[in-house]
């Protein structure tokens, strides 16, 4: 059980580390998305990076690799709940703090674990679709604020997976997933909830403002 866990969790954090939105970018636009914008190589800086449909197929791939790193283990251990959890928080932690993105930059770096964990949300419970991918389009281009869809998605299904454990039944493992990916978007997002605070967080969406490709704080 335990190797079939840290299996899990390893084969989960090396899929959740391949960083979509570089690998994007450079095939379609021949940049460095490392270097641009926030860093990130999420979906809201490819799209500063590459573009409105760069960004959007690199959220797709994000998603599925939380998805898929579930899924993995679903197959290979269909009843231990726990194993599940496991890949689905590890690839949040190998997104956030990529070990290919170490590589390319010398930093653990990465996303802030939107999409992977939307993904895995998906692959327990696939409702949860219709929860948060409207909360992220609406707090990303109406809101104009990513950091902010990315903290209220990951609240979102922490909710939703608390009200299924007390009134469907459903595992507590599903809650305990999305508590632990709630402070690892957290952790992630340490700066970006700064800027918040004081007022001088980048917007994106329709209240973006075009600025120079340097790499901000």
């Amino acid at each position: 059980m335990v190797f079939e866990l840290l299996l899990a969790a390893a084969a989960g954090y090396l899929l959740g580390s391949l960083p979509m939105g570089y690998f994007f970018v450079k095939i379609f636009k021949h940049r460095d998305i490392t270097r641009i914008g926030s860093g990130r190589t999420g979906g809201t800086n490819a799209m500063r990076a590459g573009g409105l449909w760069v960004g959007l197929l690199t959220a797709l791939a994000d998603l599925c690799k939380g998805y898929l790193a579930v899924w993995l283990a679903q197959q290979t251990a269909p009843e231990a709940i726990w194993i599940h959890t496991a890949a689905g928080a590890a690839a949040v932690t190998g997104h956030n703090w990529s070990i290919w993105v170490y590589h390319l930059t010398g930093r653990f770096a990465g996303g802030a674990g939107t999409g992977p964990n939307v993904g895995a949300a998906i692959a327990f419970f696939p409702p949860a679709a219709l929860i948060a991918v409207p909360i992220v389009i609406v707090f990303v281009f109406l809101v104009g604020y990513a950091s902010l869809a990315s903290l209220t998605a990951a609240l979102a299904l922490m909710a939703t997976f608390a009200v299924r454990a007390v009134f469907l039944n459903a595992p507590w493992e599903h809650f305990v997933y999305a508590a632990l990916t709630t402070l690892l978007v957290a952790a992630a997002l340490r700066p970006n909830i700064e800027r918040l605070r004081q007022g001088t967080e980048r917007r994106v969406g329709l209240f973006a403002r075009p600025k120079g490709d340097h790499l901000s704080s």
